[in-house]
């Protein structure tokens, strides 16, 4: 490598390919790399040398506030064998006890801000996030206590693989730039065995930090993985 960002664009079998000029974004990279064909990349991989994204043209991945009327669909995600190993310190995931759990945070009491994932207009998982400041205990766990955090489940078991984690959290990942003008980092910290999950968030740019111990619910302790995003270098 000559020292610079590379990346390559897939659309439908042909391959852009281009280099990312310095003080510019991954993200403005990529589209200025595509701009001609008026279409905007998504990643598939951004964690290697060569930055990887495509251009999706049947599927569509969006994120919507989350409403009460959600939570019947919440539950049943947080029951999915995919899902619940990683919530079994929250007990029963029953509806009474999601409602009681994000219900505030889906009325505004609580800091905590709640999404819903769509792929092509169906409802498939769901995603939240916060100030980390807001969480004293767990901001000290990050070398940037102003960074918002960031959680994400896909709840239907038959779509886990398909790359729609990744989309979602690029997705994300422009929403909140909007939402937080003045952040320079986000974190997300999953399970130390959870390797699916924090294979998602180097595919979107996070990189793997401090691991440390978190008490649970339950009494248990987990072991979690910070990771970090450099919002300049990837989003801009």
């Amino acid at each position: 490598m000559d020292g610079a960002v590379h990346l390559t664009i897939l659309d439908r079998g042909h391959e852009l390919s281009g280099v990312v000029r310095p003080g510019e974004s991954w993200a403005a990279a990529a589209r200025r790399t595509c701009a001609s064909l008026h279409v905007t990349p998504v990643p598939i991989d951004l964690s290697g040398e060569v930055k990887r994204f495509v251009v999706d043209h049947d599927r569509v991945v969006a994120l919507r506030a989350m409403g009460r009327g959600d939570l019947p669909d919440v539950a049943r995600w947080r029951a999915a064998d995919h899902v619940r190993p990683w919530f079994d310190a929250d007990g029963e995931p029953t509806l009474e006890a999601v409602t009681e759990h994000y219900g505030p945070r889906i009325d505004g009491v609580e800091p905590t801000r709640m999404w819903v994932v769509e792929v092509n207009g169906r409802s498939v998982g769901f995603c939240q996030d916060y100030r980390l400041r807001d969480h004293p205990d767990y901001a000290a766990l990050s070398p940037d206590p102003d960074a918002v955090g960031v959680d994400y489940v896909i709840g239907e078991a038959h779509l886990v693989g398909q790359g729609i984690g990744t989309v979602m959290l690029w997705t994300w990942l422009h929403r909140s730039r909007k939402r937080y003008p003045d952040v320079t980092s986000y974190f997300s910290a999953p399970d130390h065995r959870n390797g699916a999950s924090l294979r998602v968030l180097e595919k979107v740019g996070f990189v793997q930090g401090t691991w440390f111990d978190q008490p649970r619910a339950d009494g248990s302790t987990v072991t979690l993985v910070g990771c970090t995003l450099d919002v300049a270098s990837v989003v801009g």
